[in-house]
């Protein structure tokens, strides 16, 4: 679970903690920001591309459906809560105090930004390679010489990916060396599948520092952080876990939800573009490489959670 620390934390400890742990471990929580950081990422590794015929987006202009829509119902209009501002009180562990979902995030849709050029035919493309020093600066405390997975054993992918506004886009993450072309064929999957997802981006240390607001949707693989609220090493530390819309697909735990404005998405009867339901394409296409769902466990659910250790 990642969590966005400036303005909407997503599955991390308190700003303190996290700085503490960071100087003990690097153990502290992710914090995707929804509004994406100025600056120029560098150009996607060519040392191995994949390209696949892409299904059709169902529109390629605002307003249009991630999905093909025969209802003949009017197509969503995009979600007009701003992101990112709206901070919330912090408690002792903390994390933000748990809120209601604002109506206009109880249907949340937001266009993507691309901070990579997106796929000029429409296909699926992905490259893996190595996380070069430009890289590595642009990752920040998400990953220091204390984190239990050593850079050469970590690989920096690009992959096309579905927005909710219909289009292609490309995206980023960093993940385990020895799971990287899996994680490759997953994002192909979903691709093909025209799965939607909001933000696909390198979580900065921005991220981790920043108050919560509990409205962040970034997916994202590496951040070296304990798990919410322990004080072993996440999955995410190792590379070896992925988040995927965290707003659409909360974590919970007791009274515990997060992101913390995201209460609205644990009716898991809601079918809108972006949820992840038990045996769906999304799950079927993580456990075909080997990774299991958090969804179906049973002291806690983390509906966005996939990991290769099953924790």
């Amino acid at each position: 679970m990642s969590r966005r620390r400036s303005a909407g934390a997503f599955g991390a400890v308190v700003a303190a903690t996290v700085l503490a742990v960071l100087a003990a471990g690097c153990s502290g929580g992710a914090q995707p920001r929804v509004v994406p950081a100025t600056v120029t990422p560098p150009a996607p590794p060519t040392s191995a591309t994949q390209t696949t015929p892409a299904t059709p987006a169902a529109s390629a202009t605002p307003g249009g459906s991630a999905s093909a829509d025969t209802s003949g119902e009017p197509d969503p209009a995009y979600s007009d809560w701003e992101l990112g501002v709206h901070l919330l009180p912090v408690d002792a562990n903390g994390f933000g105090e748990i809120r209601p979902t604002p109506k206009a995030l109880r249907m949340r849709r937001y266009p993507t930004t691309d901070l990579l050029p997106p796929p000029a035919d429409d296909a699926f493309h992905s490259t893996v390679g190595p996380v070069t020093d430009a890289i590595r600066q642009r990752m920040g405390e998400t990953w220091s010489p204390r984190c239990p997975v050593a850079l050469g054993d970590l690989r920096y992918l690009t992959v096309s990916f579905r927005g909710f506004d219909g289009r292609a886009h490309t995206g980023e993450l960093v993940v385990a060396a020895q799971e990287a072309q899996g994680v490759v064929s997953v994002f192909a999957t979903l691709f093909d599948a025209g799965y939607p997802i909001e933000e696909l981006r390198l979580p900065p240390t921005a991220d981790l520092d920043a108050p919560p607001t509990g409205d962040g949707n970034n997916t994202a693989g590496l951040v070296c952080r304990a798990t919410p609220g322990g004080t072993s090493w996440s999955a995410h530390a190792y590379g070896l876990a992925i988040d995927l819309n965290p707003f659409l697909n909360p974590y919970l735990k007791g009274d515990l939800v997060v992101p913390e404005r995201a209460s609205a998405y644990l009716d898991r009867t809601r079918t809108q573009p972006g949820i992840i339901h038990a045996g769906d394409v999304v799950v079927r296409a993580f456990a075909a490489i080997g990774w299991e769902w958090g969804g179906a466990w049973s002291s806690l659910k983390d509906y966005q959670h996939f990991s290769a250790t099953g924790r």
